[in-house]
């Protein structure tokens, strides 16, 4: 079991009618305010009209799930949105789960990564993975199929230009020499990956290899504890020490009935390895009400090795999974 756990706001940045987004900000103060550790937001650059892809595992969906919007959906950029926040916040973390890394030129991402955690102090996570549309990657004009390894030469990149006063890179995607970049990420070892997929090899190789933390999808999420138990074998068959390594527990794939559900599901998520207890709250509207909403008395505590004070309500719904 971890040490320490942490405790996540799962937000959605995307409504079919979003109104002035004024509630969604009003979340994340309440989320502040009530103790969370962090704040997520999601990622889609364009929506095509496939959107039943999002079920199908075999173009990087999740079985049996379903797109929370239609193709009209409004989808604050990430990258954007959290720089907005470190302005309106001060002690919260800040990440995306994800952003679509291989859609952005790496070493324009690294820039804005770096921007993002120096503009909040060094409170930046970036969770990043490669999505199932591929229209996406059509409308940008990146080969969907080679966006894994895109993914990796995007990484590498970034951590490259986190660390060195000079850098040279040649990759197959991407090269540069002896260019610039600043400023650096405030965090020292610079901006925190979190590495979103399956238990498969591509994707454990570049957990082992870049990741701070994983970010579960598809059954690796709804089957945690035995993912778990896969992805530590499999990252230590890479040289990486799996304890060094995070990991998501999601509390959204079900609504609870009461305070004691939402504590026996935390408590099986934490003793399987969770160190980040994502939640999908939805907050009623309205800085006040959301700021009671996510600090109502009777709610539970999600986890009694969190620091004392942190409390979510058990009556939220589940939104849809992130898309």
């Amino acid at each position: 079991m971890p040490d320490t756990v942490e405790v996540s706001l799962a937000l959605r940045n995307f409504d079919d009618d979003p109104g002035d987004w004024s509630w969604f900000f009003d979340t994340v103060y309440a989320a502040e305010q009530a103790g969370f550790d962090r704040v997520l937001v999601s990622d889609h650059v364009i929506m095509g009209e496939h959107l039943d892809d999002y079920a199908d595992p075999a173009a990087g969906g999740w079985e049996g799930k379903k797109q929370p919007t239609g193709p009209d959906g409004h989808y604050l950029e990430p990258l954007t949105l959290l720089a907005y926040l470190a302005a309106q916040t001060t002690r919260i973390r800040l990440g995306t789960n994800i952003v679509l890394a291989p859609l952005r030129n790496p070493v324009v991402l690294a820039k804005i990564a770096a921007t993002v955690d120096v503009l909040s102090a060094g409170r930046l996570d970036l969770g990043v993975g490669v999505g199932w549309q591929a229209d996406e990657y059509r409308a940008v004009g990146v080969p969907f199929e080679s966006r894994g390894k895109r993914l990796d030469e995007c990484l590498e990149v970034c951590q490259l230009l986190w660390r060195e006063q000079v850098a040279t890179y040649s990759g197959e995607t991407v090269s540069f020499e002896r260019i610039h970049q600043m400023p650096k990420p405030v965090q020292p070892a610079g901006v925190p990956i979190w590495v979103s997929g399956r238990v498969n090899k591509p994707v454990m190789r570049r957990l082992a290899r870049f990741g701070a933390g994983w970010i579960p999808w598809g059954a690796s999420a709804t089957e945690l504890p035995a993912q778990i138990r896969r992805m530590r074998e499999a990252v230590a068959e890479h040289g990486r020490n799996p304890d060094d390594i995070g990991v998501v527990g999601s509390l959204g794939y079900q609504p609870f009935r009461d305070p004691n559900e939402m504590h026996d599901a935390a408590a099986a998520l934490v003793e399987a390895g969770a160190t980040d207890l994502r939640v999908p709250a939805r907050v009623p509207p309205g800085r006040e009400a959301a700021v009671d909403y996510l600090a109502q008395p009777d709610a539970t505590e999600l986890s009694a090795r969190h620091r004392p004070g942190l409390n979510v309500p058990a009556s939220h719904s589940t939104p849809p999974t992130p898309g």
